[in-house]
C-alpha cells in the first residue's frame, strides 16, 4: 500500500481499483448478530425453507408511508426481516411497499379496502396527539402484509402483535391499561414467524387433514361456525362417527374430540387409544362439569354445576393428566352484562361485573404454542394435574393468574362469588393449569386388559396390529374447557368469533390458540421455534428525554462542529509556527 501512495498518479490507481473492490465485497454476505436474544438472527427451520424455495414468493407490504413513530419501528423491522428473507431465498422472496387505494376515489377505494378485508387484510384507526401543539389527527393504518406464491388464495399477514402486553395493575381495583410499547415490541419478535408460517403454507405439497369426532353429543351447529371456517382455510375438514369406526392415523393428522356431552363406552375409548398408539394426535376440549352461563340467566338463580359423567377420567389419566371435578376461578377474569334496573322509558338497565367464572389464561412458561400470545379467555374451565406416565413429557400451555381458587363439585354457581374480604382472601392459587401439551411414547389403556380374541377383532376392524404402547413418539392437547374453541352465537348479529363474547366488543386469543395447536400437531418443519423469539424492550425515559432535549440536541449536533473547528484551528496554527520564516 505504502508503494501505492508513493507513486507518481497513487490517486489514479486507488481511483481505479475502488469499484473492483466493491464489486468483489458485494459477492459476499456476513454479518454478525450481537444482540443477546439475537434479535437479528433466523432460525435453522426457517433458512431451510427459504433455501428451498424454487418459485417467487411475492410479499406486499401495507404499513408504509408517514407512520407514527411506534408503527414507524415496527415498519423498519418488517423491512430489515423481509431483507433477510430475500437474501437467504436467493431473491426468490420479492418484496414491495405500498399505500393501496393511493390515487383511487373515495368508492374505488372502499371496494379495494373492502377486497382486502375478505382476504384478511386488517385496518386500525389510529389518533396521534402532538405533544406539541395537543392537537390529535387521526389516521388509517394497515399493518399488514399480503403473501402471494402462483396461483393460490393470497395470505394475508397481520404485522400487530396477537399478545397484548399490559402495565402492573391491581385486579380488584384498578382498569388494565395497555403498554403499547411493550405490545409493539412483542410484534417484531413474532415477524420471523408469521412469516415463515404464511410461506410454508402456500408452497407446502401436503395439506394435513383434520377429522372433527362425533358421536357423543359433540356441537354440530353455529357454535361451532369460527372452528369450522378457520380449519378450512388451512386444512382438510373432516367429520368422523366413532360409531361408525376406527380413525385411521395414516388417514387422519389430528383428531377433534370437542364439548361432548355423553358418556364415552369402552369400544369408544379403545378407538381413540388404538389411534393414538398408531401415531394419531389428538386435542381433548372437555367440560367435566355441566355449568352454562344460559342456565343461570334463564333461571335468575345459583345452580349447581355437576358432573357429565363422560367416561374418559381413567384413559386421559393413562395418558398424563387428571381433569379435577372443580370450576376454576380467577380474580383477574372478563366481564359480563348484568341487569341492575329500569330505565325510564323501560328498557333494561345494564351493567357489566367481573365474572371470576371466566378467567384469563395465558403461557406461563417458553413453550412454542401459546407463547407471545394474547389472553385466552375460557369459559367455566377446571383445573387439571399431570400425573405420572412413563415415556411422556408434559408442557403446561395455559394457566390462570397469580389470583386464583378451585371450587370443588358439587359447586354453586352465583352471580354473587364474591361476598366480603373473606372470600377475597381465598384467591390464594397461582398459575392453575387449563391446558397441557402431552408429548412422547404412550401406553394403551387396554394393553392387558383384552383376550386375544379381541385383540383379533380390532386389528380387522382398525386394519392396525393391536398395539400395547405407540409405534412411535406422538402428541395430544388437553383442555379442560372446550368453550376455549367454541364461540358465543348473538341473536341479534349469529355467531360472533372465537374468543368473543356479547358486550365485551374485544376478541381474546381463543383462535390463535387453537391455530397453534393444530399446526404443533400436524407440523413438522420445525418453523415453531421462531414463537419463542423474546426480544428485550429497552425504553427512554419520556420525560427525561422531553425535558433534556435540548440538551442532547447541543451535545450531538453543536458539539462535535465546535471540536472540529477547534482541531483545524489547532492543526492551521501548528503549520503556520511550523512553516513560517
Amino acid at each position: 500500500m505504502s508503494k501505492i501512495l508513493q507513486h507518481r498518479y497513487w490517486w489514479i490507481i486507488i481511483l481505479a481499483l475502488f469499484p473492483v473492490i466493491t464489486y468483489v465485497s458485494s459477492l459476499f454476505s456476513y454479518r454478525i448478530d450481537l444482540t443477546a436474544e439475537k434479535r437479528f438472527s433466523l432460525t435453522e427451520p426457517t433458512k431451510k425453507l427459504l433455501s428451498n424455495l424454487d418459485s417467487v414468493i411475492d410479499i406486499q407490504v401495507y404499513l408504509t408511508g408517514d407512520l407514527p413513530a411506534d408503527y414507524k419501528k415496527l415498519n423498519i423491522a418488517t423491512q430489515d426481516i423481509l431483507n433477510e428473507f430475500r437474501d437467504l431465498s436467493n431473491n426468490r422472496v420479492q418484496v414491495s411497499y405500498i399505500s393501496p387505494g393511493e390515487g383511487l376515489d373515495d368508492s374505488a377505494k372502499t371496494y379495494l379496502y373492502d377486497s382486502l378485508s375478505r382476504l384478511g387484510v386488517v385496518f386500525e384507526q389510529t389518533q396521534h396527539v402532538s405533544a406539541a401543539s395537543d392537537k390529535a389527527t387521526n389516521q388509517l393504518i394497515i399493518p399488514s402484509a399480503l403473501v402471494t406464491y402462483g396461483n393460490r388464495k393470497p395470505f394475508a399477514v397481520d404485522l400487530r402483535s396477537s399478545r397484548k402486553v399490559f402495565k402492573n395493575f391491581n385486579v380488584v381495583n384498578d382498569l388494565p391499561q395497555e403498554d403499547k410499547e411493550a405490545t409493539l415490541n412483542a410484534a417484531e419478535a413474532l415477524l420471523e414467524f408469521k412469516f415463515a408460517n404464511a410461506i410454508d403454507k402456500l408452497t407446502r405439497t401436503y395439506i394435513p387433514v383434520v377429522a372433527y369426532a362425533v358421536g357423543n353429543g359433540e356441537p354440530v351447529d353455529y357454535r361451532i361456525n369460527d372452528l369450522g371456517e378457520n380449519l378450512r382455510n388451512d386444512y382438510r375438514l373432516a367429520i368422523f362417527d366413532l360409531k361408525q369406526g376406527y380413525p385411521n392415523a395414516k388417514q387422519i393428522d389430528a383428531l377433534l374430540i370437542v364439548k361432548p356431552t355423553q358418556p364415552f363406552t369402552d369400544e369408544d375409548k379403545l378407538k381413540i387409544d388404538q389411534y393414538v398408539m398408531n401415531g394419531g394426535k389428538v386435542i381433548w376440549c372437555v367440560d367435566k362439569l355441566y355449568a352454562e352461563l344460559d342456565s343461570l340467566m334463564r333461571s335468575q338463580s345459583d345452580f349447581v354445576a355437576f358432573d357429565r359423567n363422560l367416561n374418559i377420567d381413567d384413559i386421559l389419566f393413562k395418558y398424563g393428566v387428571r381433569i379435577n371435578g372443580d370450576l376454576l376461578q380467577d380474580l383477574n377474569c372478563a366481564k359480563i352484562p348484568i341487569v341492575v334496573g329500569q330505565n325510564p322509558d323501560g328498557s333494561p338497565q345494564m351493567q357489566r361485573f367481573p365474572w371470576p367464572y371466566y378467567p384469563f389464561v395465558n403461557a406461563v412458561n417458553n413453550n412454542p404454542v401459546s407463547k407471545n400470545l394474547d389472553r385466552v379467555l375460557p369459559i367455566f374451565p377446571s383445573s387439571i394435574d399431570t400425573v405420572d406416565a412413563p415415556g411422556v413429557t408434559k408442557t403446561v400451555l395455559l394457566a390462570s393468574d397469580t389470583n386464583s381458587r378451585r371450587l370443588t363439585s358439587p359447586a354453586m354457581v352465583t352471580l354473587n362469588s364474591i361476598k366480603d374480604d373473606a372470600d377475597f382472601q381465598t384467591f390464594n392459587k397461582s398459575h392453575i393449569p387449563v391446558a397441557v401439551l402431552l408429548e412422547g411414547n404412550f401406553t394403551s389403556l387396554y394393553a392387558n386388559r383384552l383376550t386375544k380374541e379381541i385383540q383379533d377383532s380390532v386389528t380387522r376392524a382398525a386394519g392396525n396390529n393391536f398395539a400395547k404402547a405407540s409405534v412411535s413418539p406422538t402428541k395430544q392437547i388437553v383442555m379442560s374447557d372446550a368453550d376455549i374453541v367454541t364461540n358465543s352465537v348473538s341473536q341479534s348479529t349469529g355467531p360472533l368469533a372465537m374468543g368473543e363474547i356479547p358486550f365485551e366488543n374485544y376478541r381474546f386469543a381463543n383462535r390463535e390458540f387453537f391455530l397453534n395447536c393444530i399446526d404443533y400437531l400436524v407440523s413438522n418443519n420445525g418453523i415453531f421455534q421462531s414463537r419463542n423469539k423474546d426480544f428485550t424492550l429497552r425504553l427512554l425515559d419520556k420525560k427525561k428525554t422531553q425535558e433534556q432535549r435540548s440538551m442532547w440536541q447541543i451535545i450531538n449536533i453543536a458539539v462535535p462542529i465546535v471540536v472540529i473547528l477547534l482541531f483545524g484551528a489547532v492543526y492551521a496554527w501548528q503549520r503556520k509556527r511550523k512553516y513560517s520564516v
